[in-house]
């Protein structure tokens, strides 16, 4: 039982969150960060790139570190760390490249642009379907 949060974001800069849950997610499992899966997971044509997330904590997973589980990682930049300075190396809790049950939010990239609806056009159409 997998429920994810996606985060897409496409080459103009837009982004949208979508929410996968039970066998809707099931693809995306034990996918690793910079694989390309297709996006009709989510409704979409085209392909997605997985570039980040994040587990039920809020602890980052990085590309380098193998795996799916937490690791405390030596890290002296990067994914993770937030101004370390110039020599200093610092040992973070960070999550594996690997897609599981415990990460919560997944950050990817597609490749084409994304169907951006106004909230204008969201209030017209409840209108219409209060009306009938």
């Amino acid at each position: 039982m997998a429920n994810f949060k996606l985060t897409i974001s496409d080459i103009k800069g837009k982004s949208l969150s979508k929410e996968l849950k039970d066998s809707d997610a099931n693809p995306l499992l034990g996918l690793q960060l910079g694989n390309e899966t297709d996006a009709t997971v989510v409704g979409l044509s085209g392909k997605l790139k997985l570039t980040g997330g994040s587990d039920k904590s809020g602890v980052p997973m990085r590309d380098d570190v193998h795996g799916a589980a937490r690791k405390r990682v030596l890290l002296s930049k990067g994914v993770g760390l937030h101004d370390a300075e110039h020599g200093d190396r610092v040992r973070k809790l960070i999550r594996g490249n690997t897609i599981s049950e415990e990460i919560y939010q997944i950050n990817c990239k597609f490749d084409g642009e994304l169907p951006v609806e106004s909230p204008a056009e969201d209030a017209a159409e409840k209108t219409e379907d209060k009306k009938e």
